[in-house]
């Protein structure tokens, strides 16, 4: 085994070893959350799955950014089957092992992969336009600037640095091919699609020592720009790529606009209207169970799936565009929501990692990172919900952080209260009897 081998090897293994540990820190995270049973209609979670995850149906709803984006997501697949063939060559000190077995097959592969690589190239210019020089603008809200806007560009920086590789290997390949000298032997011309013009054109006129050094930049290049995104990816808001076929499966599949009822107010509900219930039996209780909390003020308070769904958010901004209380100009957005929702869970995650399980920072989701003033402009449309392209619910989280200022600290608009009031006496948010309701129908 060469020593470019073995260095290969440690590269592979170590940026592997760093994603998987900090994958399952995440997974960590999102077990902070409430138990949910998700694992209902699987069949059904399936199709929605390969709709909305794999085939990207929600995506092209705005066809500019979602054309764009099936460009870089159609590459990115494809390119794994170039990537497989160099973590092959590169254990094993071949080149290119998938030519002979494939044959002309072989030929057609890494043409598509060239032709879609140059497709996701031109969508890379076109999103840092748009984020940078069009500045279109639910890309560059308040909560889209430091971080959030530097991680949207360095995605796309590396992967223009990807595709320049991918094309500098193939080109300088294809030159050293064309005049019997490539550094591996016993190999003619593949004529590539786009390198069999690239490779005489631009790399043709330099020496064969040139060619062989910049054909292993762009292969190594390659290599390197996949393993420091790896290394990167669990930072990034682009982990959506490893989160968006679990968060679709798992997503909600009841009707928008259906809320989840707490089963302790369900329960006494229910006492109070069975006409042969005690009012005066006093329930049990298990002196060992955790006293239930109405609602959300903190991320353990939420369930597993809405913290997963914090980890999907890609920031993409659909759902902010698209909420009547953003568009008016009230704090809301539901981007926001969900960045803060994951910026808090990795803080409870690091904390509890450092101290343990009892770790208390003093802080929560509300108050130190949502609003209250956030959590009452949400007009419950669940436009948000309907325009996110991997299912994110971000009204989910909203109705809990409600339920808890409500049922915990007794804390409602006074707008609301006349309405609760008109509910309690007369069954109708509106200030008059039930007997005058169809009243309308004698006027004339």
């Amino acid at each position: 085994m060469t020593i470019s081998s073995i260095l290969f090897i440690l590269i592979l293994v170590g940026s592997s070893a760093f994603f998987a540990m900090k994958v399952r820190q995440i997974i960590k995270n999102i077990r902070l959350g409430k138990s949910i049973n998700r694992t209902d209609r699987k069949g059904e979670r399936l199709k929605i799955m390969i709709r909305v995850a794999l085939g990207q149906s929600k995506m092209v709803t705005r066809p500019i950014a979602g054309i764009l984006h099936i460009f870089i997501y159609v590459a990115f697949i494809f390119t794994q089957i170039e990537l497989i063939e160099i973590i092959i060559d590169g254990a094993s000190g071949s080149h290119r092992i998938f030519a002979e077995p494939l044959g002309g097959l072989y030929t057609f592969v890494i043409s598509l992969i060239e032709v879609l690589s140059l497709l996701a190239l031109i969508a890379t210019f076109a999103f840092l336009s748009r984020r940078n020089l069009i500045k279109v603008p639910r890309l560059v809200k308040s909560e889209m600037t430091g971080w959030p806007k530097l991680d949207g560009n360095i995605i796309l920086y590396l992967e223009f640095i990807l595709v320049i590789c991918v094309f500098t290997m193939n080109g300088a390949d294809e030159a050293l091919y064309n005049r019997g000298a490539s550094h591996f032997e016993g190999q003619g011309s593949f004529g590539f699609a786009i390198s069999q013009f690239l490779g005489p054109n631009v790399f043709g006129g330099m020496e064969t020592s040139t060619l062989l050094l910049i054909e292993r930049i762009g292969w190594w290049g390659h290599f390197g720009v996949v393993m420091g995104f790896m290394i990167y990816l669990p930072f990034s808001k682009h982990l959506h790529i490893f989160w968006a076929f679990p968060n679709v499966f798992f997503s909600n599949l009841d009707p928008k606009g259906q809320f989840s009822n707490m089963e302790s107010v369900t329960n006494e509900v229910k006492m109070m209207l069975d006409p042969n219930a005690d009012p005066y039996a006093v329930p049990e209780v298990d002196p060992n169970a955790v006293p239930q909390k109405f609602g959300a003020k903190d991320v353990p308070d939420l369930n597993w799936v809405n913290i997963m769904n914090a980890y999907t958010c890609t920031e993409c901004g659909r759902c902010t565009s698209s909420c009547p209380a953003n568009v008016t100009g009230k704090m809301l957005s539901p981007r926001k929501i969900m960045m803060d929702v994951r910026d808090r869970a990795e803080e409870l995650g690091k904390g509890i990692k450092k101290e343990g399980k009892d770790f208390d920072d003093g802080k929560s989701l509300l108050g130190d990172y949502i609003t209250e003033e956030e959590v009452w402009a949400c007009t419950s449309c669940n436009a948000c919900v309907q325009e996110c392209p991997v299912n994110i619910d971000p009204l989910a989280i909203i109705v809990d952080l409600r339920r808890y200022l409500v049922m915990e600290e007794s804390k409602i608009p006074s707008e609301l209260i006349t309405m609760n009031t008109n509910i309690e006496n007369n069954q109708a948010p509106w200030q008059f009897s039930p007997t005058d309701r169809l009243k309308w129908k004698d006027e004339e």
